[in-house]
C-alpha cells in the first residue's frame, strides 16, 4: 500500500507552476495576470520570448513524466501508474501552491503520456507540431492531439486502465480549452508568436 504515497507526492510535484517559477526569475510579468492569463508556454512565449517559454514547457513535462517514471520502476499494477500520471497532471491543472489555478495542462500530458509509453509521446508530440506547423495556432494543435490521444493510447499499449487515464485527462483538456475553442469557431485565436 506504500506506493499509493506516490499519488499525493505527483499531485504537489505537479502543482509546482513552471510559467510562474520562470516568469518571476526571469523578471517576467505574471502569466496569470498578462497575456491570455494562462500559466503555460504558449503565454510565456508572448511574455516573455522562446527560451523563457522553452524552459516552462521543459519544466511542465517533466513534471509529468518522472513520476510516472518513478511509479513504473517501483510498481508494476497499472492501475498505479495511471493514479500518478493523473495526479501529477490534476496538479498542473488545478495546483495547490497557487490557488488551484493552474495551466491547461498539454506539455503535463505530454509528460505523463511519454512517461506511459515513449512512442506514445512521439505520436501526441508529432501531431502538435504537425497541426501547429500547419495552422500556427496552438490550441487547435492541443485539441487535435487531445482527442486522438486516448486512440494512440489504446493502439500502441491495449490497456484499458491507461486509456481510462489518457481520456480523463483529454477530456479536462478540452474544457480547459473552452475559450480557445469559442475563438476557434470565431475565426478570433491569436497565434504562435503573437505578442500580447
Amino acid at each position: 500500500m506504500m506506493e499509493w504515497l506516490l499519488v499525493p507526492l505527483a499531485y504537489l510535484l505537479g502543482s509546482l507552476s513552471s510559467a510562474v517559477i520562470v516568469s518571476r526569475l526571469s523578471g517576467l510579468p505574471d502569466p496569470r495576470e498578462q497575456g491570455s492569463k494562462n500559466p503555460g508556454a504558449t503565454n510565456v512565449l508572448r511574455l516573455g520570448g522562446k527560451k523563457a517559454a522553452a524552459i516552462t514547457l521543459l519544466g511542465d513535462a517533466v513534471k509529468g513524466l518522472v513520476p510516472v517514471l518513478l511509479a513504473k520502476a517501483l510498481v508494476v499494477e497499472p492501475i498505479i501508474v495511471a493514479a500518478v500520471g493523473l495526479a501529477a497532471f490534476i496538479g498542473h491543472v488545478y495546483p495547490l501552491f497557487f490557488g488551484f489555478t493552474g495551466g491547461k495542462g498539454v506539455a503535463t500530458a505530454l509528460g505523463v503520456l511519454s512517461g506511459f509509453s515513449w512512442l506514445v509521446g512521439v505520436s501526441i508530440l508529432v501531431t502538435w507540431v504537425a497541426v501547429a506547423y500547419l495552422s500556427r495556432i496552438s490550441s487547435l494543435a492541443a485539441l487535435t492531439a487531445a482527442a486522438l490521444t486516448p486512440v494512440y493510447v489504446w493502439i500502441i499499449l491495449h490497456s484499458e486502465i491507461l486509456t481510462v487515464a489518457a481520456s480523463i485527462m483529454a477530456l479536462l483538456l478540452v474544457m480547459r480549452h473552452r475559450g480557445n475553442i469559442q475563438r476557434l469557431l470565431q475565426g478570433q485565436e491569436s497565434r504562435i508568436g503573437d505578442r500580447s
